[in-house]
């Protein structure tokens, strides 16, 4: 696969097959990925992968966590921007009814989205976990190379046949992980990602989210 066909196929998969992913592979391709750019060789990513038992037992944390505290705890960065401003408000709201038009649940039904939105906190069915986190110390210049390095594992699990969904929602929960995780005080969480193979089956995964055109994002200077 070449890089063109990993970015182009890239996508966010959100219902997985059962099927496991080999350690070796997963070993091999955060290894690949810690090529990624970094500002002064800081590397300041620090990666968790989750799977089996370990796994399953997160997920029934969570389950119960969910339960208690439906609305998340309290975050320490925002997902998004508060009062998100045009043409981003747009974006981020068509993307989600085509999510949940794809899955037949309409805008007025606020429990059937509320139960979708829970899956990520399954990984949906994915059977391996990722936890991106970083040190508190540092700056957006290093947080950008977090999502180089979650960018170059996304297209390396591509050339393994792997698909993944990047999952900023687990910010809601940054107690519950970082316990979790063990995670010592001065690291917090950024990420997770769900790994594994794509149903092809499942209507979730059948839509794309849109891009906006070129000439819409880009300005050409003496070119």
């Amino acid at each position: 696969m070449n890089v063109s066909d990993a970015v182009t196929s890239r996508k966010s998969v959100r219902q997985f097959l059962p099927n496991p992913v080999a350690p070796d592979v997963i070993r091999r391709v955060l290894a690949t990925a810690a090529r990624s750019p970094s500002g002064g060789n800081l590397q300041p990513w620090h990666i968790h992968v989750v799977g089996g038992d370990a796994l399953a037992r997160l997920k029934h944390i969570m389950r119960e966590r969910i339960a208690d505290a439906p609305g998340g705890e309290e975050t320490e960065y925002h997902v998004y921007p508060p009062n998100l401003h045009s043409p981003y408000r747009e974006r981020r709201f068509e993307v989600g009814e085509d999510l949940y038009r794809s899955i037949g649940i309409a805008r007025e039904n606020r429990p059937g989205r509320l139960a979708q939105f829970a899956r990520n906190f399954a990984f949906f069915d994915a059977p391996l976990a990722l936890f991106c986190t970083v040190d508190r110390r540092m700056g957006p210049p290093q947080w950008s190379d977090l999502g180089m390095f979650m960018q170059s594992v996304m297209l390396l699990l591509r050339e393994e046949g792997l698909h993944s969904c990047a999952q900023e929602c687990w910010a809601m929960y940054p107690k519950t992980i970082g316990a979790f995780l063990d995670l010592p005080d001065e690291r917090m969480l950024f990420s997770g990602m769900a790994i594994g193979y794509e149903d092809t089956g499942a209507a979730i995964n059948q839509w794309r989210a849109q891009r906006t055109p070129l000439d819409e994002f880009t300005e050409f200077i003496g070119i």
